[in-house]
């Protein structure tokens, strides 16, 4: 399923346009929604993102290891970038806290994940795109 070039910018400006992506897990305790600015495309199969928080999403993951990345952005919409403004993508993440891929995924960050104080202490989280769709169930191509 590769990602569009249009998807790929919008996903990698989302906290910058106002439109940070966030990332849905549950666990024991139930459901979790976090925002994560440091979501990036990592390639045309697997989203990523820098985990520095170390909370509940975290948590989540070690009991379950599937993820719903939301991206929504009604400007883009109006704008005619992309047709629906409320984007899904469903997969399976794999934590990453030492080597090439978490390494890889700090590369991909932008200065602002990259640059304050302690952020190289992180976990990287590779998502493994298993499908993805619009909010009408329409997939994403």
């Amino acid at each position: 399923m590769p990602l569009s070039d249009q998807i790929k910018n919008l996903i990698s400006t989302a906290w910058a346009d106002g439109s940070p992506c966030l990332v849905a897990t549950v666990g024991p305790k139930g459901p979790n929604i976090s925002p994560k600015g440091s979501l990036v495309v990592f390639d045309d199969q697997h989203l990523a993102y820098w985990e520095r928080s170390k909370r509940t999403a975290l948590d989540n993951l070690s009991h379950d290891k599937r993820v719903c990345i939301i991206y929504a952005n009604f400007k883009a919409q109006r704008d005619g970038l992309i047709e629906s403004g409320f984007l899904r993508f469903y997969g399976s993440a794999v934590l990453h806290e030492d080597g090439p891929v978490r390494d890889a995924i700090f590369a991909k960050l932008n200065d602002r994940e990259q640059k304050h104080d302690g952020a190289d202490t992180g976990i990287g989280v590779l998502v493994k795109i298993d499908h993805s769709a619009d909010a009408r169930g329409k997939p994403i191509l």
